[in-house]
């Protein structure tokens, strides 16, 4: 008698011990069959997370079940794998899916428990933040693999649980300048251009905890610090208080392993390692000191020429690192160059 192409490939999965061939039966499995079949396929999936002989496998099946599970569905596995350690990390938003709110209360356990391993708790948080709306992640890494043991914020997240778990309003949109679209100078052209490609790349991936590839308004308090420092061209000082750039990433083949935009929060301490010492603040000895680096691409800088100030503009210098001595060679004729070259290349 035949056997029917799902209970074959059932019977492959559970039999096979290469795990290159696993996972070209797994894709078969969910291309062939998960639209029609989703339940059955979900019955091959978790009895494989159950007892599979492929332990790493077991792990990594948990993202396609936590995908393909609907609500209220399969709660007792997901209860199950959450006290799996191997199987945990992934059980928590499969958890959220199945019982939704009903599922706080053990995640807050398992968060706060400093026997779990410490990506799994803050996983935990991670997943309750996203689901309730409130910025228990504010700041945090968006991948909570990265986050660190003092980083956990268990206070907040208990007292949201005495306070009975009450829905928040998400993380706040970073503050952009109106001239981002109705751009009239050449500076905000500029900005504006480079502002489209990095929204594009917003709607794609985006994590409000801690925003990225964002031009927004400077804090006073960080253009009051750089004015201390620097005198800077008046085109290079409306572009960090108008449209600082917040983590902006340029990933192009046309910069060395990308290209990191300095905004005005993160300007002075930029410098370190380049014209003075992280530690002691003392001038490194062979930096020009009227290099102000505004950007750099694999520790690459970019560096503003603040002694070639004209016009309200200055040139674009750069040079490649870990050469013995600093050979700078002229990259742009202005900021306004530079920020149009950027915004190319997004």
């Amino acid at each position: 008698m035949a056997v029917a192409p799902l209970a074959a490939l059932h019977r492959k999965l559970f039999d096979e011990t290469d795990g290159v061939k696993f996972s070209s039966l797994k894709d078969r499995l969910l291309k062939k069959h998960a639209a029609d079949e989703r339940q059955a396929v979900l019955a091959i999936l978790t009895a494989y997370a159950r007892e599979g002989q492929l332990l790493h496998w077991r792990a990594f099946l948990m993202s396609d079940i936590v995908q393909l599970a609907q609500a209220n569905e399969h709660t007792a596995f997901f209860a199950w794998a959450l006290a799996q350690p191997e199987l945990a990390y992934r059980a928590v938003d499969g958890m959220l899916k199945s019982i939704g709110k009903d599922a706080y209360a053990p995640l807050v356990a398992l968060a706060a428990s400093s026997a779990t391993r410490l990506e799994v708790r803050a996983r935990a948080i991670k997943s309750l933040a996203a689901f309730s709306r409130q910025p228990f992640d504010t700041g945090l890494p968006h991948d909570p693999g990265h986050w660190k043991p003092d980083s956990l914020p268990l206070d907040a997240v208990l007292a949201w649980q005495r306070d009975g778990y009450p829905d928040g309003a998400g993380h706040a949109v970073p503050v952009t300048h109106a001239a981002l679209d109705e751009p009239r100078t050449p500076l905000e052209k500029a900005a504006a251009r480079l502002e489209k490609k990095l929204a594009a790349r917003r709607r794609k991936e985006q994590d409000l905890a801690q925003p990225s590839n964002w031009l927004t308004i400077a804090s006073a308090a960080d253009m009051a610090g750089i004015a201390q420092r620097w005198a800077l061209p008046e085109q290079y000082r409306r572009f960090l208080a108008c449209h600082s750039p917040l983590r902006v990433f340029i990933d192009s083949p046309q910069y060395f392993q990308g290209l990191s935009l300095y905004g005005a929060a993160g300007l002075v301490e930029a410098q370190h390692g380049y014209a003075w010492d992280a530690v002691s603040g003392a001038a490194i000895a062979g930096w020009p000191e009227q290099y102000l680096v505004i950007a750099d691409a694999g520790a690459d800088p970019y560096c503003l020429d603040l002694g070639a100030i004209a016009g309200g503009d200055a040139p674009v210098y750069t040079a490649e690192h870990g050469m013995g001595a600093w050979r700078f060679e002229r990259h742009a004729d202005s900021f306004i160059d530079f920020l149009n070259e950027i915004a190319t290349a997004a």
